[in-house]
């Protein structure tokens, strides 16, 4: 079944028809009862910021791995255990108000529009999906039906990174002509494709775990619980892993759209892993923010980033591990990944930076240097915005077109050190061939 089939087909019990959240009056007393696919891993942490909110109360839990499901059940023992969640919302639509989905990227897609058929809220993790095509149909299906929807890209709540956006759109480097990202994060495999199969642990049910990917021998390490972000089928490697995270507040703070070119220095493709070193560049159309065109540069693997002169501290100072760094015509911003403050560099020095016109109008409060304060704030805001009491900042319309750029990049890899050529309002490239690598097939499982 081809990908945009299943999206064009998933109004499972479509008779259901409730009421959108979107559309709540504001309340400081309605309990906003929530539905988690998957549990384990990013999907625990994810289960206990949303219950964290005291107007939350979790009905719903689903895992394709019991044991992730029987530690959830654990700590909320009134909510439903399932492992399919089709099954879910065939039994539980009434009982929904809003969904968080935290699977591998290949399943974000498939469970988040089923969700949406059914006029529910959606908090799905990041990437938004695994392909541009499961992208754009989530966007639309989203504004269609003026939905409440948020990326979990919780960075994008955090205090430096609001404060970054500021800070660029206050003019305080003049217009920004080039990024440079990087992470030495290695979501990449570059060795042999495993041969033979192992047994399926009896607390995993493999065939709902691959979903509607294609079916393949279960191998021991490979796959699940952690590996699928190195593999073609399931994950979109480190781009779409931290490239999201990093990417993001350059991308927010500049309003880019989706690039116009993409070019990926790697290895040739093997068809199962992502290679475990890319350097990926970017070319945006201008916007108020930056000068006629755009470049960005992403790194990634181990020795990340590449030597380059933008990239230069004062006094010799290493670069943070991960980070972006804004060039423009009066100086560069760095923002480091993550819990540090932006840093201003002019002339080869640093300078102080003045965050009281933000603090004084309101827009910014003083430094926060505290996790567990920021933590949860990305995860309330789509609660409260369900409640009808907040928006949220990375709904689908913001995070789809950040995904769609994260995604080209990905395909890019899939035809190394050959520049394509996007045009978004027709969603191809010119090269022919690239396109084959927007959508997929589906399997039925």
């Amino acid at each position: 079944m081809k990908r945009r089939e299943f999206l064009k087909n998933t109004a499972v019990a479509s008779s259901v028809s409730l009421l959108p959240s979107a559309v709540w009056p504001a309340s400081q007393d309605k309990m906003l009862r929530t539905a988690h696919i998957g549990v384990g891993g990013m999907g625990a942490e994810d289960l206990k910021s949303v219950s964290s909110h005291k107007q939350v109360k979790v009905v719903a839990l689903c895992d394709v791995d019991s044991k992730n499901l029987e530690a959830a059940l654990q700590m909320h023992p009134g909510a439903r255990g399932f492992s399919d969640y089709r099954l879910l919302f065939s039994q539980m639509a009434n009982e929904i108000d809003a969904v968080i989905v935290s699977t591998p990227d290949h399943t974000h897609a498939p469970a988040s529009m089923l969700a949406m058929q059914l006029d529910k809220p959606v908090y799905c993790q990041k990437p938004l999906a695994h392909h541009v095509s499961e992208v754009r149909a989530m966007r639309k299906l989203a504004e269609e039906k003026d939905l409440i929807t948020q990326m979990g890209i919780q960075v994008h709540s955090f205090y430096d990174y609001k404060l970054a956006t500021l800070l660029i759109q206050s003019g305080i480097i003049g217009k920004v002509s080039c990024v440079r990202a990087w992470s030495p994060k290695n979501w990449g495999y570059d060795g042999p494709i495993p041969s033979g199969s192992d047994p399926i642990p009896e607390h995993l049910d493999w065939n709902l775990w691959l979903g509607t990917s294609a079916s393949r021998p279960y191998k021991n390490q490979v796959y699940h619980p952690a590996n699928w972000r190195k593999l073609v089928d399931f994950g979109c490697g480190t781009l779409g892993d931290m490239g999201v995270h990093i990417f993001d507040t350059p991308y927010n703070a500049l309003e880019l759209d989706v690039p116009f070119t993409v070019k990926n220095k790697c290895r040739r493709p093997n068809g199962f892993g992502y290679p475990e070193l890319n350097s990926v560049t970017y070319e945006f159309p201008g916007t108020p923010y930056t000068t006629e065109t755009l470049k960005w540069i992403w790194y990634d693997g181990k020795g990340a980033p590449h030597s380059h002169k933008d990239l230069k501290l004062p006094n010799k100072d290493k670069l943070p591990l991960q980070g972006a760094m804004f060039i423009g015509e009066k100086g560069k911003l760095l923002l480091p990944h993550f819990m540090e403050l932006p840093r201003h560099i002019v002339d080869g020095q640093y300078k102080e930076i003045d965050v009281s016109p933000f603090v004084s109008s309101g827009e910014i409060g003083e430094p926060v240097r505290n996790y567990a304060l920021e933590g949860d704030k990305h995860y309330h805001q789509f609660v409260d915005a369900c409640l009808g009491t907040d928006q949220c900042t990375a709904p689908f319309s913001y995070s789809a077109r950040l995904t769609e750029t994260i995604l080209l990049g990905v395909i890019a890899g899939r035809f190394p050190n050959k520049k394509l050529h996007w045009d978004s309002e027709k969603a191809r490239f010119r090269e022919e061939k690239a396109n084959a690598y927007l959508s997929g097939e589906y399997r039925d499982f």
